[in-house]
């Protein structure tokens, strides 16, 4: 076998969402901090070659996301990575970011430390302190402290050419988020609704994005709403959560950087201090403990420290390769599985 390209990836789920982690033969990435590698990624047509080989067909899957690990740019973290999904790379990840320390310790790349271990990430973001509770070779559990997220704006009018006029809030959790209460679009968070409530949240996406310009104050590559995040309230008090992502699926997991952005508007209306834990529950069942553990700012805005909670799982290991006459090197998506907006994906995008 001659093969142009080999990639190692250590298959993890996240309380349910696949984090495909690179572990190994992953190129240099050009750029001096993540957030320029993460520039890199989604505006040099090399960068957007090398995440369609590990996201599309035929070498990838709709189903979850492949992390990138990189070599830590800060001096205090222990490895970097970017997110790479269908539409674009993204800057950080609650799920992934369980995915990456749990890959990490288990793997070895890290040396892991019973009963606790601490694992620094860096993101475009900012760094993500991971503490991985672990026993007997695995880790069990990984709490992260996420980075900085604060209200963009709240109770924002929407038009819409199907429910009429929303509301929806714009928060910053890691990404930019708009996040819409469900029943305002006729539907509820469970299994059998997922087709319908991503048709919903794509019409969102774009209707957002084309009308209400969002950027990072102090992270300039960190712009534009990255998924609607549709909520709602479970009986026993929990936030149930479902984010919809293009071209066509929602996160399995209750989506740590969406939970982070929910847990900002919480407390700027007041229903959430310092100290408070919350449930937040995804469309099939499982959970993330959403903490809130300090006030801060950013830019002069009031912003939140949030935590997050869960548990990430091994279940596989691959090595994705490249035959140098493989002519389909770009990848291609089909609306059969990925979604009615997959149409065109791999043609130059």
């Amino acid at each position: 076998m001659r093969w142009k390209r080999t990639i190692q990836l250590l298959d993890v789920h996240a309380e349910g969402e696949i984090g495909r982690v690179a572990i190994g033969g992953v190129p240099k990435i050009p750029g001096k901090t993540v957030a320029e590698q993460l520039y890199w990624m989604n505006t040099d047509p090399k960068g957007q070659e090398l995440r369609r080989f590990l996201v599309l067909e035929p070498r990838g899957t709709p189903m979850g996301s492949v992390v990138l690990l990189l070599p830590a740019k800060h001096p205090d973290a222990d490895a970097g990575f970017i997110v790479l999904q269908p539409d674009q790379a993204h800057a950080s990840s609650g799920s992934n970011s369980i995915c990456a320390t749990t890959a990490l310790l288990e793997s070895g790349m890290v040396e892991m430390k019973e009963p606790e271990t601490v694992v620094t990430l860096d993101t475009a973001a900012g760094l993500v302190k991971a503490v991985a509770t672990c026993r007997d070779g695995r880790c069990e559990k990984v709490k992260l402290t996420m980075v900085p997220s604060f209200v963009h704006e709240l109770d924002v009018a929407l038009d819409t050419p199907d429910w009429g006029q929303i509301k929806i809030d714009i928060c910053y959790g890691g990404i930019f988020y708009a996040l819409v209460d469900v029943g305002q679009v006729g539907l509820t968070i469970e299994k059998s609704k997922a087709a319908a409530l991503v048709q919903a949240g794509m019409v969102l996406k774009d209707l957002i994005n084309s009308s209400i310009p969002v950027v990072h104050p102090e992270i300039p590559a960190i712009s534009g709403v990255a998924y609607v995040m549709f909520r709602d309230i479970d009986p026993d008090g929990s936030v149930r959560t479902c984010t919809t992502m293009w071209p066509g699926r929602v996160d399995r997991s209750p989506c740590g950087t969406g939970s982070s952005a929910n847990l900002t508007t919480m407390h700027a209306r007041g229903k959430a201090k310092v100290g408070d834990i919350f449930k937040s529950r995804s469309i099939i069942g499982s959970e993330f403990e959403v903490g809130l553990s300090a006030e801060t700012t950013v830019a002069g805005k009031p912003a939140i420290i949030p935590t997050i909670a869960g548990r990430g799982f091994t279940f596989g290991l691959s090595q994705v390769a490249l035959d140098p006459f493989d002519p389909m090197a770009e990848g291609f998506a089909l609306t059969d599985v990925w979604g009615p907006l997959a149409g065109g994906i791999g043609d130059g995008r």
